[in-house]
């Protein structure tokens, strides 16, 4: 009965216009920041490493390089300070998570094959 309960609390909790993407796609995410009294909005681009959660708790993981320095950031999807997801572009992996990419060093050994 609690169950039936907390999945239609969260169903009401989820975003309607959430774009399709996968791990190893490069996506373009745009989260509200909060500075003091002022609100702006950043975006950070980068690979999908990983998904997981279900219903209103699924959170996914992008990576970028930033001066040669890898940086993830965790996402949840259905939060209300992400305003917009693009997918610039898909990507050919066969994994569900891509926790190899950590160990890759340059653009050019991280990058992923595009999906044709």
């Amino acid at each position: 009965m609690t169950d039936i309960l907390i999945k239609e609390l969260e169903k009401k909790q989820m975003k309607e216009n959430v774009p399709e993407f996968n791990v190893g796609d490069t996506v373009e995410v745009s989260k509200i920041i909060l500075e003091g009294k002022k609100k702006r909005v950043q975006k950070y681009e980068g690979v999908v490493t990983r998904k997981q959660g279900n219903l209103s708790r699924e959170n996914f993981t992008v990576r970028k390089v930033i001066d040669g320095i890898g940086v993830e950031k965790t996402f949840l999807l259905h939060s209300p300070l992400i305003t917009d997801i693009k997918v610039k572009r898909q990507g050919k992996v066969r994994r569900s998570k891509l926790y190899y990419l950590r160990n890759r060093i340059g653009a050019k050994a991280s990058r992923i094959k595009a999906k044709t």
